[in-house]
């Protein structure tokens, strides 16, 4: 009787699991939901906007794809250390510090950077970044334009010390250089294409022409210890519409214009010049990033050195996406 009420007991659940859609995902080992955390200005808002990730994660049986938006990374991965999202899409230096602090984070794809640019007004006598020295300069820290300053700096053969930095988030820092409050903006794309196009804002350095860097989408890593074939399809997924992106820049110029209400030539000169492609992170990539964890340890930007090796996700044996 017990093993009969058992079984009753069981398949009834079943169907309650099946009428509530979740059924699939629990059977398969698929979880409720996926959380994506996002900056609106970039190609993850066009995956977003496309829903191409929705239609094939709903074949695996995972019932609904969370958007979470930031303004920039740092926030991001605090939330991914957290737990509070699953995936994220960042430039270079937030992983650097997230990994420094003990985040449970791992890299699962690269992508090249958006541009990165030193900007100073119209006006401005500052020609050149060793025309920084004792100047004041905006920059988000812990941000990719944080370590993009730090590189251009140690290239004119200057530091941080060299200059008053001044830490704003992208939005404070336009008004701050407006208003002459500071002398100079290091900031991404298209924060840069507005700048250079509704304030005649000029860059003395930028990352395409200087220093080209690599963006990484990284998962928290109990998410990604846990579910390895859903990774596998989400990076499937989003390899086939960079793929996309880099056939049609004009209609994802357009798209993220409609998305974030951002002037569609600031879009179109953002998207222009940037290096459209999602790669697997290779030895050389880590190499790159290890060398700007090794820079930050020097300068004491985090307190104790890190293996980014350590913090990188390998597809698991037999991870197949269907």
């Amino acid at each position: 009787m017990t093993t009969r009420r058992a079984f009753l007991g069981a398949a009834a659940g079943a169907l309650v699991l099946a009428g509530s859609g979740l059924g699939p995902a629990l059977a398969r080992g698929m979880p409720r939901e996926v959380r994506i955390g996002y900056q609106k200005e970039g190609i993850l808002a066009v995956v977003k906007q496309r829903g191409v990730l929705e239609a094939r994660l709903a074949k695996l049986g995972v019932g609904k794809v969370r958007w979470v938006a930031f303004p920039f990374g740092p926030p991001m991965l605090e939330a991914l250390g957290a737990g509070s999202i699953d995936i994220a899409s960042v430039g270079d230096t937030p992983p650097i510090f997230a990994q420094s602090a003990g985040a449970p984070i791992v890299y699962i794809a690269c992508v090249p950077a958006t541009q990165n640019a030193i900007l100073v007004r119209a006006d401005s006598p500052l020609r050149s970044v060793a025309d920084l020295r004792g100047r004041t300069v905006a920059v988000a820290r812990g941000s990719s334009s944080h370590n993009f300053a730090m590189q251009a700096l140690a290239k004119a053969g200057l530091g941080f010390a060299d200059i008053t930095p001044t830490w704003l988030g992208p939005a404070d820092a336009l008004a701050a250089l407006t208003r002459r409050e500071v002398d100079a903006w290091t900031v991404w794309d298209p924060y840069v294409a507005v700048a250079e196009l509704q304030h005649g804002a000029r860059a003395i350095a930028t990352t395409s022409a200087d220093h080209p860097g690599n963006s990484f989408y990284l998962a928290n890593r109990g998410f990604a210890e846990r579910h390895g074939r859903l990774l596998t399809a989400i990076l499937e997924e989003l390899r086939t519409t960079y793929r996309w992106a880099d056939r049609n820049r004009r209609r994802v110029a357009t798209a993220i214009a409609e998305i974030t209400g951002v002037d569609r030539a600031a879009q179109e000169r953002t998207i222009g010049r940037l290096r459209i492609a999602l790669k697997p992170m290779d030895a050389a990539v880590v190499a790159e990033q290890q060398e700007i964890a090794d820079a930050f340890h020097a300068l004491k930007l985090i307190p104790h050195p890190i293996q980014v090796r350590d913090a990188v996700w390998s597809k698991p044996r037999g991870a197949r996406a269907r």
